[in-house]
């Protein structure tokens, strides 16, 4: 079809970013925020719990307008437990002369232990207080602040680019890698910083005009 790039593909996932910012922004308008965890989608699976849907547009019943459908069978955009779909699966194997079978794994060999792991662990225990706080009585400016390490990394010499941006004193994205050309000079490298930064600070300030958060000047 005309005007569909087919090799364009994307996960339609919302950047933490974008959360972080409508989290900031209900801090400071003094919002009720709600978690809700959502599961995710699968195309004709069994639904357990009962759902109902309004009429399709062009599909309405003339005799009975306001009455609704009962989903049977999910289909996309209808959430179910993984854990369903795959019991409904192994179901129909084992009826037709599937055998189950155990993971091809030496259950003789101990896992390995990561001591790194270990001293993640025992930080977060002991710095349960350490986070990302959002008040409520600070302004809403858009911040930014960039650093460089010129030719910091010892294996290739590359710089590291390293910069955060804050609405107000809310803290909304960071970023700290290592730059994927080795700059000639502390100055070349600065630049680099400079303009993966603005590029974010223009992201943020795009959503914040298209959610209406932020007014043209």
């Amino acid at each position: 079809e005309e005007g569909i790039d087919y090799e364009e593909v994307f996960a339609p996932v919302a950047r933490i970013e974008a959360i972080r910012l409508f989290l900031a922004y209900a801090s400071f308008m003094g919002f009720m925020v709600y978690q809700i965890d959502v599961k995710s989608a699968f195309l004709y699976g069994t639904i357990k719990q009962e759902v109902y849907v309004c009429q399709p547009l062009g599909f309405e019943d003339p005799d009975y307008p306001d009455k609704v459908y009962k989903v049977v069978k999910t289909l996309y955009g209808l959430h179910q437990a993984p854990r369903a779909w795959y019991k409904t699966l192994a179901n129909y194997l084992l009826e037709n002369d599937g055998k189950s079978a155990s993971t091809p794994i030496d259950t003789e060999k101990p896992l390995l232990k990561d001591p790194d792991v270990k001293r993640i662990f025992r930080y977060l225990k002991g710095k349960p207080h350490l986070g990302l706080w959002y008040p409520k009585d600070l302004h809403f400016n858009l911040v930014s602040y960039s650093d460089s390490d010129y030719a910091g990394a010892s294996l290739n010499r590359k710089s590291t680019t390293g910069g955060c941006q804050f609405l107000g004193c809310r803290l909304i994205s960071w970023q700290s890698k290592n730059q994927t050309v080795v700059a000639t000079s502390s100055t070349e490298a600065e630049y680099v910083v400079a303009t993966s930064c603005y590029a974010q600070v223009l992201w943020i300030q795009n959503q914040l005009l298209d959610y209406r958060l932020l007014k043209v000047v």
